[in-house]
């Protein structure tokens, strides 16, 4: 069931298409705007490359990381600037 609403501004040459390319499959403008967006769909390759980049950013991602091991109770509230000071040491800042 289509429950949702999207609505844009078109040239009349474009309408006009459209409503004659309804008319001419005896379908109705909505069924050719969405057959149209899902062939559009299907041909960018956006479904699944999502995926693709999300586990690529995530292995880049893991690189970065990491733990700091001191034994200090306070770790939490002092992770913040043990993280710069370490930064600042490991880029000579």
């Amino acid at each position: 069931m289509k429950t949702e609403v999207y609505s844009w501004r078109v040239s009349t040459d474009v309408k006009t298409s459209l409503e004659r390319a309804a008319r001419r499959r005896k379908v109705s403008l909505s069924a050719v705007l969405d057959m149209a967006a899902q062939e559009w769909l299907k041909n960018s390759g956006s479904e699944g490359d999502d995926d693709e980049k999300q586990a690529r950013l995530q292995k880049a991602a893991s690189k970065c990381f990491g733990s700091i091991a001191s034994g200090d109770t306070r770790r939490a509230e002092t992770a913040g600037e043990t993280v710069r000071q370490r930064l600042r040491r490991h880029h000579g800042r």
